[in-house]
């Protein structure tokens, strides 16, 4: 093969001055590893940004890793720029940039942070690939708008693709094997779409992917670019919309990877009080560097370009727009107005968001925002940071607070269930039940309920129940729609043989016939984000635990009763207040014996009386089962 390097640019001028405002949100067209032809020969175009490098060499299998034989081309002193087009090299070929420093010419080999793919770990070059699908999912992205609206249902089934399930020997499932199994499994069971943990490429299997170094390559563990598109397409014609998680908020420090990437912070913040998190022992990106903001924006654009997603969650937003965020008083310093809001941090989620909008408007963002900061999902022209929705982790830490407390003493925290509607339509929210709520000694789902083994099912099911009635887009991490008796495990499969147990196997039809209902009264989605769609009946019966609301559709006589006993004593001759005469029939039942509940509630039709209750002219009585939830829909 020629040692030659050939003088090429893919960048203009306009390319660069944007790069260097913070403004280039595709520069995947322009960076990293792209199989062209100049001059009638075919090749492989580099393209690196190192602006402390004194020397970038391409190093390879096609030139047996040799420092001295490729050496690329600074375009300007003053861009950090250096690229070159060597003949011969394409699809497939492994490489990585040999870089020396102006400080102190320390050497660093380092992989590509445009490439998309790398080796499967613990392997870390990068490799050229050619990025030619022929999609077959053109159904979908004509009409996935209508998938993907704030007034369209959002049933979401979190998954982390190495441990769903695994080989008997504990091989993971390739990208293949995920659509022979993951799609059809979560089409089946009702969900609208699936979140994907980290599809990155990241060399730590224990970050669960969240400790990322490609960010423009998907992790090859489980097969190349190609492999991953069809896991998408497969979802799109099963009618099932794709988001993934994306973390743009801290990298590690692995040596081939960005951290002092040409032996200066080139993508972390040079203060350690910025630039490092002592809580995930990572870097953290320098949002005041423009070329930082322009490379994580391309990042997000590039997975809804090239792989056809419907969303994006974004990972630990608190701590991109917080100073002091997860740190000690003396060490964090202020912001020039003296506050603790990340204004280049929050510069840059705003600008994450309006070109994921401007450019892909039929689909979503969604913000992991732990704190109470304001207008997350407002536009921003209105002063909001523009998300689409944002993850309620207030209604989840106290609804789990509130399930764990024995049946006995519920009724002196009836407040931790009603509190949250003070605020529930400040934002467009989901209402996570997440991998984060069963690891690390905070058991799974079916152990953190009090009671014998029937009440803690029960309590279960009627805590889907009233997530399901709840305002708000759902989410379920894997195992929870079953009860899985574990923590999760991000190095074992799922226990899939509980579904041998009645109990186990109720469940999951429980949240499944829960998906295809919210999915299909309108009265449960359509107004979820208007304080219109929602009225209290009564929420004061403390001393019997039990709450009654109602949830509207835009039609006036699209509505969902909905009571909740959170106690296992049944309550016979139960009144309610409702909003019209006529006919209310059972629309579901957590306690139903088909969900492996008691069956107590007999009959499907109720109907009302003249007589005023809850301040509603209407008034019906029930029998209220042990521990359900009851919901009625009007008929007439």
């Amino acid at each position: 093969m020629s040692q030659t390097v050939i003088p090429h640019t893919l960048f203009s001028d306009f390319d660069i001055s944007l790069f260097q405002a913070g403004k280039h949100f595709r520069l995947y067209e322009r960076f990293g590893a792209h199989p062209i032809e100049v001059n009638g020969a075919q090749g492989t175009y580099f393209a690196v940004f190192a602006p402390m490098a004194q020397s970038v060499h391409v190093v390879g299998d096609f030139n047996d890793w040799s420092p001295d034989s490729h050496p690329l081309y600074v375009k300007w002193d003053t861009s950090g720029i250096w690229e070159g087009f060597i003949p011969g090299v394409g699809h497939g070929d492994l490489y990585k940039f040999h870089i020396v420093s102006q400080l102190d010419r320390k050497v660093l080999i380092k992989s590509d942070p445009f490439a998309f793919l790398q080796e499967e770990s613990p392997k870390t070059a990068s490799v050229v690939w050619k990025k030619e699908y022929k999609w077959k999912d053109k159904t979908w992205m004509k009409n996935r708008a209508k998938h993907n609206s704030l007034d369209a249902p959002f049933c979401i089934y979190e998954v982390h693709g190495g441990s769903w399930k695994m080989h008997p020997d504990g091989r993971l499932y390739s990208y293949d094997e995920l659509t022979e199994h993951l799609v059809p499994y979560v089409a089946e069971m009702g969900f609208t779409h699936v979140e994907l943990m980290p599809v990155m490429e990241h060399p730590f299997g224990g970050s669960w992917g969240y400790q990322v170094t490609g960010f423009f390559a998907p992790n090859s563990r489980h097969g190349d670019p190609h492999d991953l598109m069809r896991l998408i397409e497969a979802f799109h014609k099963a009618k099932v919309g794709v988001i993934l998680d994306w973390v743009p908020s801290h990298f590690p420090s692995d040596g081939h990877g960005l951290a002092t990437f040409d032996g200066s912070c080139v993508y972390e913040h040079p203060n350690p009080q910025k630039g490092y998190h002592p809580d995930w022992k990572s870097h953290v990106f320098n949002y005041e560097r423009p070329e930082v903001r322009s490379f994580l924006v391309s990042s997000a654009l590039y997975w809804l370009e090239f792989y056809h997603i419907d969303g994006i969650r974004v990972d630990a937003v608190a701590s991109i727009i917080h100073l002091d965020y997860s740190r000690e008083e003396g060490e964090w310093t202020p912001n020039q107005y003296g506050g603790n809001y990340y204004l280049e941090g929050i510069e840059f989620i705003k600008d994450f968001n309006m070109a994921v909008y401007e450019n892909y408007p039929d689909t979503q963002t969604i913000a992991e925002e732990s704190t109470a900061f304001p207008m997350v999902t407002h536009p921003i022209h209105h002063g909001g940071l523009g998300f689409g929705m944002k993850w309620m982790m207030g209604w989840m830490n106290d609804t789990l607070e509130y399930f764990s407390v024995d049946p006995f003493f519920r009724r002196y925290e009836q407040g931790k269930l009603t509190f949250n509607m003070y605020y529930a339509h400040a934002e467009n929210y989901v209402l996570p039940f997440s991998h984060d709520e069963v690891v690390h000694g905070k058991s799974p789902m079916l152990y953190k309920m009090p009671g014998d083994e029937w009440q803690k099912f029960a309590n279960v099911r009627l805590l889907y129940g009233y997530l399901y009635t709840h305002p708000g887009n759902k989410l379920l991490f894997m195992g929870n729609e079953f009860a899985d008796t574990r923590e999760w495990n991000y190095e074992t499969e799922l226990s899939w043989n509980l579904l041998q147990y009645d109990l186990h196997r109720d469940l999951q039809t429980l949240v499944k016939d829960l998906n295809l209902f919210f999915r299909a009264e309108t009265a449960l989605y359509e107004q979820q984000y208007d304080p219109a769609g929602f009225e209290w009946i009564d929420f004061s019966d403390e001393e019997q635990s039990v709450i009654v609301h109602c949830r509207k559709g835009t039609k006036k006589k699209d509505q969902i009763l909905v009571i909740c006993n959170f106690t296992p004593e049944t309550r016979d001759k139960y009144r309610i207040g409702a909003p019209f005469k006529g006919k209310w029939i059972i629309a579901m039942n957590t306690d139903h014996k088909k969900y492996g509940g008691s069956g107590y509630l007999k009959g499907r039709t109720l109907k009302t009386t003249n007589k005023d209750f809850h301040g509603q002219e209407q008034s019906l009585v029930l029998n209220l089962p042990p521990l359900a939830m009851v919901a009625l829909k009007y008929e007439g």
